[in-house]
């Protein structure tokens, strides 16, 4: 059987198309098309009518080269930068009549089951406790569990790209006192979970997505092209310095470093600052990069055959820690 997921985030739409064998997905081929949505938000969070053009016409031509690839008819899903819009109603719409498919938009604790899933597979059951960090770019996902689903999962509006927009208001160069409040907001809407993170104990810590993953090859990390089987790390003490390093320069300088690519080059700085934070305050020294995330855990739940959850997204997150400053 091949399977395909179609992703719509708020700098591209990636595709993922994957053999199901032996309870896993095996990759076959992968695309992406940049939207860069981020550039496209009004003060209000609305995406305009280019924006929605442009998820559209990317959705339409992804699931028409999953189709060519001989893949079922794609889950497709939109991140934070959908989900969070006012006119989300009417994306969701556009991309039904236009591209002929459904987009859904998954709540963001089960975005964190999904990762936490994916990660739990690939880290395996001798990484025993497991604690699973994931920054977006309008949202942070936390999970934790001892089993192959978490014990509890939550997202936090501390997603790199958000807190650029909000806290930083785009600087080149942000200031000391901007940094500060913005590192005081992060500790404010951390507090329950990292308090929860903490009192599990001893734990295993890993990262998806793609700002941790560029933040670990800035601090040294082996490259992409030597595989998704090397291991690779990030530690505490390395990303404090990447945070002092990111914070001086401007954005034209900060593409230039190691890791960093120019669409992300921007919120590079509200990412090492959040992770740094979580880091900190969950007492987590070092985290494992994993390189399967929230794509992979839906392809397993379609492998798994729980055609429920495919019908209903909602009806399986894992139960909500209440976090500070949410109601």
């Amino acid at each position: 059987m091949r399977i395909s997921v179609v992703d719509v985030g708020s700098n591209t739409v990636r595709l993922a198309i994957a053999d199901a064998r032996d309870g896993a997905p095996l990759p076959v081929h992968t695309a992406k098309r940049r939207l860069r949505l981020s550039e496209e938000v009004d003060g209000d969070r609305r995406l305009g009518p280019r924006a929605v053009r442009r998820i559209v016409d990317a959705v339409a031509e992804a699931c028409a080269e999953a189709e060519r690839w001989g893949s079922d008819e794609p889950f497709v899903f939109a991140t934070a930068i959908v989900r969070d819009a006012p006119n989300r109603d009417e994306i969701l719409d556009a991309v039904e009549q236009g591209a002929g498919v459904r987009l859904r938009v998954l709540p963001g604790e089960v975005e964190a089951e999904l990762t936490f899933l994916a990660a739990r597979r690939w880290m395996g059951w001798r990484a025993g406790p497991l604690g699973v960090l994931d920054i977006g770019g309008g949202t942070l996902e936390v999970a934790f569990g001892r089993g192959r689903l978490p014990d509890f999962a939550v997202s936090l509006p501390l997603g790199a790209r958000r807190l650029t927009r909000e806290h930083l208001h785009d600087a080149e160069v942000p200031g000391e006192e901007e940094l500060r409040a913005l590192r005081r907001h992060v500790r404010h809407q951390l507090r329950d979970v990292a308090a929860r993170i903490r009192w599990e104990g001893p734990i295993t810590a890993a990262a998806t997505s793609r700002t941790f993953t560029q933040l670990a090859r800035l601090c040294g990390a082996p490259p992409g092209r030597h595989g998704p089987f090397v291991r690779r790390e990030l530690y505490r003490a390395d990303l404090r310095c990447a945070v002092t390093e990111l914070a001086g320069l401007p954005v034209a300088r900060r593409a230039e470093l190691t890791g960093i690519s120019a669409p992300r080059a921007a919120q590079a700085l509200a990412g090492a600052l959040v992770g740094h934070t979580a880091m900190k305050l969950m007492g987590m020294r070092r985290l494992t990069i994993c390189p399967w995330a929230i794509r992979e855990g839906i392809l397993l739940r379609r492998i798994e055959g729980d055609s429920a959850w495919w019908a209903d997204p909602a009806a399986s997150a894992a139960p909500r820690l209440r976090v500070a400053g949410q109601r």
